[in-house]
């Protein structure tokens, strides 16, 4: 549980996704100082303690994707900053990227939230709006360079 709930973050009041996110952030400043192998390693060691804790903290609680598991959120969060500038507005805009398609949810991140299920499909929906946030943010990085 301590896993799935981000060091308990995820009992945190309202809006426990945020909070996960903001754990995501914290986790990135140090983390961001580290060349790209070892970076995705984290990520992928991250993710992959994610599908069984969150997996896990399903069978505890007893109900799908219970909204204290929030590992999802903070290895989405990890993967939309990854490789961002350290700059407060890049740092920013990512936080907030991620937020919009984890809660909006466009294809496939809302098919993989309807029709995965279990530690897998609770990961991988954060996975895809992690991805998401990390092509916009680094489009939005590219044409701002350009201007």
């Amino acid at each position: 549980m301590f896993i799935a709930t981000g060091a308990g973050s995820g009992y945190l009041p309202k809006a426990p996704g945020t909070w996960g996110s903001a754990v995501g952030v914290l986790l990135w400043l140090p983390l961001s100082r580290l060349e790209a192998a070892p970076y995705l390693a984290v990520v992928a060691v991250l993710f992959a303690l994610g599908v069984f804790g969150a997996g896990a903290a399903e069978k505890i609680l007893d109900r799908p994707d219970p909204s204290i598991v929030v590992i999802d959120e903070i290895v989405g969060q990890l993967i939309a900053l990854s490789f961002a500038p350290a700059h407060p507005a890049a740092l920013l805009a990512g936080f907030l990227l991620f937020r919009f398609f984890d809660i909006l949810k466009p294809f496939p991140v809302g098919w993989i939230d309807r029709h995965l299920h279990g530690g897998l499909g609770i990961m991988l929906d954060d996975v895809a709006a992690g991805l998401y946030a990390l092509l916009v943010l680094h489009l939005g990085h590219w044409l701002i360079k350009m201007l």
